[in-house]
């Protein structure tokens, strides 16, 4: 840790409002804990949330012990990849971070955590995801790694395209193949169709996500779909939750679930309308509690995809 850390452990601009990570860890752990954005746990849940759907599709035959185990290990390992994930995000884009308002207070553009300490962390928490991965059966072992090069080259996207956003759908939904794997070890046209409709899903929330930096990735010359939509981003927010909410139908009945999981998608839509309607294209508070709702939005997804079981 360098010394001006002791002086000041600077508050993240987007954290949650009075985070445990301010108030309860030790003050050496607090530049790591914010690496690993626990200090925003809302990435971690949209994460797990596609981990969980995908589960939730192929639940039929397996003991609560057996799910509750599976779900134990996605929560850890999202948990651990989220933040392995961020903090190789930020040793790349420590430059950039320099630059924007928002990520100038994370810790390696504020002098709290050096790139070498980075690097160290990032290694711990590979670990731990490595860890939780070989928990699984050889198929998803191998489906895990396999998305490590998405991984790698997503920090670099916003510098050659301003899509940037979609290369992250496809990062941030592995597992929505993951899950149905984890339990049948092999993939299914469900899981596959879900994890085509979660890339627009995310499209979509991370756009709102991106508005916040709009004037500065502008001044900066990197892309984002915040910048290439540009009047155009609420239109076509509706095609992205519209191609989300299609696809997630037809995973489900794919999964032959029930009446009451189409209820409950139903009401998860209008849950999406609302986040259409409520975010304010120039006003970066509202961007980021309207992208903080998904963490909502995905518990009744699952909750419609398990009663969806429960009504066949």
């Amino acid at each position: 840790m360098n010394k001006n850390t002791e002086q000041a452990i600077v508050e993240t601009a987007d954290a949650v409002e009075g985070s445990w990570v301010y108030r309860r860890a030790p003050r050496a752990m607090r530049p790591y804990l914010k690496l690993a954005r626990l200090d925003r746990p809302v990435g971690t849940w949209l994460l797990l949330w596609p981990c969980l759907w995908s589960m939730g599709l192929s639940i039929s035959g397996y003991s609560l012990v057996e799910l509750g185990y599976i779900a134990l290990l996605f929560a850890v390992g999202s948990l651990a990849m989220r933040g392995a994930g961020c903090t190789y995000n930020d040793i790349v884009d420590a430059d950039i971070d320099l630059k924007v308002e928002r990520t100038r207070s994370r810790p390696i553009p504020a002098g709290e955590v050096s790139v070498v300490q980075a690097w160290l962390f990032l290694i711990a928490q590979s670990l731990v995801g490595l860890v939780v991965l070989l928990q699984f059966n050889v198929f998803t072992i191998y489906l895990g790694m396999a998305s490590l090069l998405l991984v790698a080259v997503y920090p670099f996207m916003k510098r050659i395209t301003g899509w940037p956003q979609a290369w992250l759908g496809l990062t941030f939904n592995w597992g929505a193949l993951m899950g149905w794997a984890a339990l049948d070890g092999a993939l299914s046209i469900s899981a596959v169709v879900l994890y085509c409709a979660c890339v627009f899903w995310t499209l979509g929330y991370d756009t709102i996500y991106a508005l916040q930096d709009k004037e500065d990735d502008a001044l900066i010359g990197i892309g984002s779909t915040a910048l290439t939509l540009g009047d155009h981003t609420k239109a076509a927010l509706w095609v992205f939750y519209v191609l989300f909410f299609v696809g997630v139908i037809a995973a489900g009945m794919l999964a032959n679930l029930g009446l009451i999981f189409y209820v409950g998608i139903a009401a998860a839509g209008t849950q999406l309308v609302s986040q259409i309607k409520a975010v304010d294209l120039d006003d970066p508070g509202v961007c980021l509690s309207v992208f903080r709702s998904n963490i909502e939005f995905g518990g009744i997804v699952l909750l419609s995809i398990i009663a969806g079981h429960i009504s066949v």
